[in-house]
């Protein structure tokens, strides 16, 4: 029997989630499997695996072969260089201990690289989000100028209609003074 690692689609419409299963070669995508491996989440950023190692590691071993996707997925997650430094001990380039070191080293950079692109992405949005409060602060003031204008040429406006309407006060009562005289 030819088997297979591959995805079988889960979620919703518009939101797929895969389980990574173990299937006949010849069992529709959502069909029948044998055993299921992990999930996978392309919807998150970065895409979240869950990944039973051991299991992968033992199929890809017994020649399972998986597809493109699954293929990348056990890549990303060491799956076959764990199983490449299996290789070398079977054939006695170095011990069991000296391949698990190596795997250790290879996941600890791995994942120091994961944390430079995280900590990058994080100060972009705090630098994106900074930039827009400035832009926003930029129009406030000029928002905030515009009104200011408005409201002196308002206040300007009131005071020469007062001035005018005390003007022709001051007139009609000085008119008025000299007729009752």
């Amino acid at each position: 029997m030819a088997t297979k690692i591959r995805l079988q689609r889960g979620g919703r419409k518009g939101y797929a989630v895969y389980r990574i299963v173990i299937a006949d070669a010849r069992a529709p995508r959502d069909g029948r499997f044998t055993e299921k491996i992990g999930m996978y989440n392309p919807n998150t950023n970065p895409a979240t695996v869950e990944l039973n190692f051991e299991r992968a590691l033992y199929w890809v071993e017994t020649g399972a072969q998986p597809t493109d996707t699954v293929r990348n997925i056990l890549s990303r997650e060491g799956v076959y260089l764990m199983k490449h430094l299996r290789g070398g001990v079977k054939k006695g380039a170095f011990d069991e201990a000296a391949a698990q070191k190596k795997f250790d080293a290879w996941k600890a950079d791995k994942q120091n690289g994961l944390n430079k692109i995280a900590e990058a992405d994080a100060k972009a949005k705090k630098d994106a989000a900074l930039k827009a409060l400035d832009a926003e602060k930029k129009v406030n003031e000029e928002i905030a100028k515009k009104v200011a204008d408005k409201k002196a040429a308002a206040a300007a406006a009131k005071a020469e209609e007062e001035a005018a309407k005390a003007a022709e006060a001051a007139a009609a009562e000085t008119a008025e003074a000299p007729a009752e005289a």
